[in-house]
């Protein structure tokens, strides 16, 4: 078995769960998790997580992401991108200039309402599905960090932009927002999604790139150590004489690691062997004066 996560570059027409069902034939095993949805029309970043490495699935959901969106100004539609039903058209007179002080407003971020057609969950039900239905509910805003903001590309009334964003971010929503800022209608035209945290687009593999690698006996060349996705972590390593009390998922004791960094309360570390192999993550308790596990990743 895998342990470990492939980053895949998701091309258009497959959802997530295309491409995890895919994975598992590829991998040969059934332990295979995405870490946040990306839509079927979107392209990009996508880690997918096997054997034990699924634990941290959520944990990369929670991840800054990074994405390179189009979208046009003049048309309004039910999904907020091209591929839905048109709802209103009208000819933009936003000024450029206007429309670009617009965009770099809502660097920072700003509290967004979530789209009908998306996967969130509201009362135990995909918002997609009520939507498909033809039922639209009632939705609280919620604040989205916007990290970074940039124009890449104008071509009036057609725009290119880079965001930096925090979990939860809907760009679709980010593009008609912008629009409704200056009065105008819009829709996303495109998407892709050029990283999340230290995966990015340039490193990526699609499906196809994967098989091939698997008919040649090479698919461990593409499994990345579970531990990468945590390397903006401090790291340490337990002494020799405590490796029982860490293989038993024990609580640790400052002395027992080679701390020379003063940590603080609630934060979150990477913990390895003597032998120098990740064993998991841990979480400092100040009023404690130790560490307790976070999440564990060795076994299955």
């Amino acid at each position: 078995m895998y342990n470990g996560i492939i980053n895949v570059y998701k091309e258009q027409g497959y959802t997530s769960f295309d491409v995890c069902a895919l994975m598992r034939g590829i991998a040969g095993q059934r332990k295979v998790g995405h870490t946040g949805t990306l839509d079927p029309q979107a392209e990009g970043v996508l880690p997918v997580c096997l054997g034990n490495a699924t634990k941290l699935c959520d944990m990369l959901t929670d991840k800054t992401k990074e994405y390179v969106a189009d979208f046009m100004l003049g048309k309004k539609t039910d999904t907020l991108d091209i591929w839905g039903t048109v709802i209103e058209e009208r000819t933009p007179v936003v000024s450029e200039d206007a429309l670009r002080e617009a965009i770099l407003s809502f660097a920072g971020g700003y509290e967004q309402l979530p789209p009908m057609y998306s996967a969130k969950k509201v009362d135990g039900k995909r918002l997609y599905d009520l939507a498909r239905a033809g039922k639209e509910i009632e939705r609280k805003p919620v604040f989205v960090e916007i990290h970074e903001i940039e124009i890449l590309k104008m071509d009036y009334p057609n725009v290119t932009i880079r965001v930096k964003c925090g979990k939860g971010t809907y760009i679709r929503s980010l593009c008609e927002d912008i629009a409704a800022k200056v009065g105008e209608l819009a829709c996303m035209t495109a998407l892709k999604r050029t990283a999340v945290s230290n995966f990015t687009a340039d490193k990526a593999l699609k499906l196809s790139d994967l098989q091939v690698l698997k008919d040649e006996g090479r698919l461990a060349e593409a499994v990345i150590p579970t531990d990468f996705a945590f390397a903006d972590y401090e790291a340490f390593i337990v002494r020799k004489d405590f490796r029982k009390l860490l293989d038993n998922g024990n609580k640790l004791a400052l002395h027992m690691i080679d701390n020379k960094t003063k940590l603080m309360d609630g934060e979150i570390v990477r913990i390895y062997n003597d032998e120098k192999v990740f064993t998991g993550l841990y979480l400092f308790v100040k009023a404690e004066g130790c560490l307790k596990p976070f999440k564990m990743f060795l076994g299955e």
